[in-house]
């Protein structure tokens, strides 16, 4: 493929310049060098492209129609400079101001929240803003920097990042356990009494995906108790209501504390992942940078 020359190019940028600013003078200013110098890179691209670029009088410069068609080219090549010049800068700037953060109130509340103090102590300038909610958040309309999502991702006009799985397990309390007993198999579990999550959005309880013979094997159980809250489930689980379903970022404390424990495990699988996401707009933040590099150790 041929390669621009470095002549052509300045050519391109004096070019550009007198065409937007209406004369070599002003152009030279903006650029930082003589008028002449202007006027010669001009004249050369014009034998180089074999085109007259300008129609030119003692007091003005008017560009001709093969002129005005290069100068909107120029132009494109120009901001696509400056973009560069401004992704370099990004990334030497230190975060700071306010990052909006979006995320599934058990994340919030479970991850994100107990990690954010080590977080604010890495960037001291940076405010964060933490919004949790269990509902579909447009990243766009309410100006989100990063927003985790779990699940598919239905808005393509975003850029993301995997930070790792969504993984699911079954729990109960070492109560429940010592009085009806530890099922080895999903099967068994229709012999127990079950405590389910209903989605807030849809009104649907939750189906329990359980990895068996390779395959995945999903049912409704017929719950004693139905919560529409991950944290109600859990207190329910741990005053020894029954067996349920978690994902592991949130039993996690509790299975540390004993409060929990986790049943089943040979068959728990991953049911999704948990992906950042953030506007093409925010590409270049130092604050977004900043806050995805902080989500990739922290699932790490």
């Amino acid at each position: 493929m041929a390669q621009i020359g470095l002549e052509r190019l300045t050519g391109l940028i004096a070019f550009a310049r007198a065409a937007s600013l209406g004369s070599y003078t002003a152009a030279a200013r903006a650029l930082g060098v003589s008028p002449s110098a202007v006027s010669k890179s001009v004249q050369r691209l014009e034998q180089q492209f074999g085109l007259s670029l300008f129609t030119r009088t003692t007091r003005s410069l008017t560009l001709t129609p093969e002129g005005r068609d290069l100068h909107e080219r120029a132009m494109r090549l120009l901001r696509e400079a400056e973009e560069i010049e401004q992704a370099a800068l990004a990334a030497r700037a230190e975060p700071n101001g306010t990052v909006r953060i979006a995320a599934p109130l058990p994340i919030g509340v479970h991850v994100l929240g107990p990690a954010l103090p080590r977080f604010c102590e890495q960037y001291p300038r940076l405010r964060v803003d933490l919004r949790l909610a269990d509902r579909f958040i447009d990243v766009t309309e309410e100006g989100i920097d990063v927003a985790i999502r779990v699940g598919d991702l239905a808005d393509t006009r975003l850029l993301s990042k995997k930070l790792g799985p969504h993984r699911l397990c079954a729990y109960a309390a070492p109560s429940y356990l010592e009085k009806f007993g530890t099922p080895q198999h999903p099967d068994e579990l229709s012999r127990h009494r079950c405590v389910n999550f209903r989605f807030q959005s849809s009104g649907q309880p939750l189906r329990w995906p359980f990895l068996i013979d390779r395959e995945i094997v999903e049912f409704a159980p017929d719950a004693a108790i139905t919560v529409d809250t991950s944290d109600g489930v859990s207190a329910v689980l741990i005053a020894g209501g029954g067996i349920g379903i978690s994902a592991t970022y949130i039993a996690a404390p509790h299975v540390a504390r004993g409060e929990l424990v986790p049943i089943l495990e040979d068959y728990a699988l991953d049911g999704s992942s948990v992906t950042a996401v953030w506007p093409e707009s925010r590409r270049h933040s130092p604050n977004v940078k900043a806050v995805l590099h902080f989500l990739t150790e922290l699932w790490r």
